[in-house]
């Protein structure tokens, strides 16, 4: 049997209502987990704090860096919610803590130029987005999840969290924030992903990888 967004929908919701999560805070093609699945780009990186620091930079006025010591100082954020990873499982009600995204950007002073962050990563992994997805939502550079600290497959010793999107979004072992005047695509974004990401609208993959996958379907007699 074909394998159906509307079928992992239907299971998805089914195991929603068993764990008590109410139908509306799934979003379409998603199921809910209780573990955290680790899903990674290659090796995880191994960042002490002692060598971690988080540049702002790009379109801005004033860039800076913040050693670990300096981000703790700021990590007072706090948020509580559902994240959405992209392979279609959802956790719910998770716990973070961290430096908000805005309030490190606005210390930069973006130019009215910048429209665009692309976020950098230990081990080289990029991502990107809309500077509005993290200046218009919930959005931290997050130390902290569920009152314990961020482990190092999960994205420790900090991530990039932007929850209201999939969580390929929220890079891990995030080392640069950089202001762009122009869209720049990630690594995903280049191979294939969506470029916003936006669970509620299952924007999964860019038009041309959605056509391929389903050209490639047709072809199987799926």
């Amino acid at each position: 049997m074909a394998i159906t967004p509307r079928f992992f929908g239907e299971r998805g919701r089914r195991r929603a209502a068993s764990l008590g999560i109410e139908a509306d805070r799934l979003p379409p093609g998603q199921s809910p987990t209780v573990k955290w699945p680790v899903l990674s780009l290659g090796p995880t990186p191994r960042v002490s704090a002692e060598q971690w620091i988080l540049s702002i930079d790009g379109a801005v006025r004033e860039p800076y860096v913040l050693d670990w010591e300096a981000f703790t100082a700021v990590a007072r954020t706090e948020w509580e919610g559902d994240i959405h990873c992209v392979t279609r499982w959802s956790k719910f009600g998770m716990r973070w803590r961290g430096a908000s995204v805005r309030e490190l950007i606005e210390r930069a002073g973006p130019l009215p130029s910048a429209g665009h962050l692309l976020a950098h990563c230990h081990g080289g992994y990029t991502t990107n987005m809309p500077l509005s997805d993290v200046l218009e939502h919930p959005a931290l550079i997050a130390h902290e999840a569920d009152d314990a600290p961020l482990e190092p497959d999960h994205g420790g010793p900090a991530r990039l969290l932007v929850p209201h999107l999939y969580l390929w979004k929220s890079a891990k072992w995030i080392r640069r924030l950089e202001l762009l005047e122009q869209d720049e695509l990630g690594f995903w974004e280049r191979n294939g992903y969506h470029h916003r990401g936006d669970p509620w609208r299952e924007e999964r993959y860019s038009v041309d990888e959605y056509v391929a996958r389903a050209v490639r379907r047709r072809a199987r007699g799926a």
